[in-house]
């Protein structure tokens, strides 16, 4: 999606990796022009970066194959995440706060660095279940047969790429990827990675904070 987003644009996109939570730092300090890293825009976040939203994402539990995780219920359970996503920063530290109220264990959180070293570690056998956004769970879970959906998707809420604060950014990278809905090419990114589901009609301008 980067590089159709600069194609359009007339550019050519260079892809600097970094830590999750180095992303928007990097972006207000002018070495990042576009944060496009599994971004769940919501309004903490839109009080430093505007987002450009572009798809629809949940939350997508995986767990081996052949063992039954339910992500409503995992009291006392291992569970990865990538660090500094809103599964380490928020949906896991909230179920597991629900357990010991409810005079249960509490979820052991395993943050991981990235998100494939949290999906290996449930094939290892380190963790029960790993936790994170829709796409990258889905997609995990095709590469590793090692790995099964634990549940359904939940919490849907729009991905957003993120770039400085009223530079400009937003409309340009808003219209490129409109063009590419309208074109058709948008669907066929989609098509191919297999998670077409989350796809929208009208690309917008921080929709977090109106969800």
């Amino acid at each position: 999606m980067g590089e159709a987003v600069a194609a359009k644009l007339g550019l050519k996109a260079e892809y600097p990796v970094a830590k999750f939570d180095n992303i928007i730092p990097g972006i207000l300090g002018g070495k990042i022009d576009i944060g496009a890293s599994s971004f769940t825009d919501n309004p903490k976040r839109e009080k430093q970066v505007d987002f450009v939203n572009y798809y629809l994402a949940g939350v997508q539990w995986a767990s081996p194959t052949g063992k039954v995780v339910d992500p409503a219920n995992a009291c006392g359970l291992k569970v990865a995440v990538q660090a500094t996503t809103f599964q380490d920063t928020d949906e896991v530290p909230a179920k597991s706060t629900a357990c010991v109220k409810a005079g249960k264990a509490e979820i052991k959180k395993m943050p991981f660095e990235t998100q494939d070293a949290a999906a290996t570690a449930v094939v290892l056998g380190q963790a029960d279940a790993f936790s994170a956004d829709s796409p990258v769970s889905l997609y995990a879970i095709s590469k590793l047969k090692k790995l099964q959906p634990a549940g359904k998707t939940f919490d849907a809420t729009p991905y957003g790429m993120a770039v400085a604060k009223s530079s400009g950014m937003a409309e340009a990278v808003r219209a490129a990827l409109q063009s590419l809905v309208d074109d058709g090419s948008y669907a066929k990114i989609l098509n191919k990675w297999g998670v077409a589901d989350g796809g929208m009609k009208q690309i917008t301008i921080n929709a977090g904070a109106q969800g």
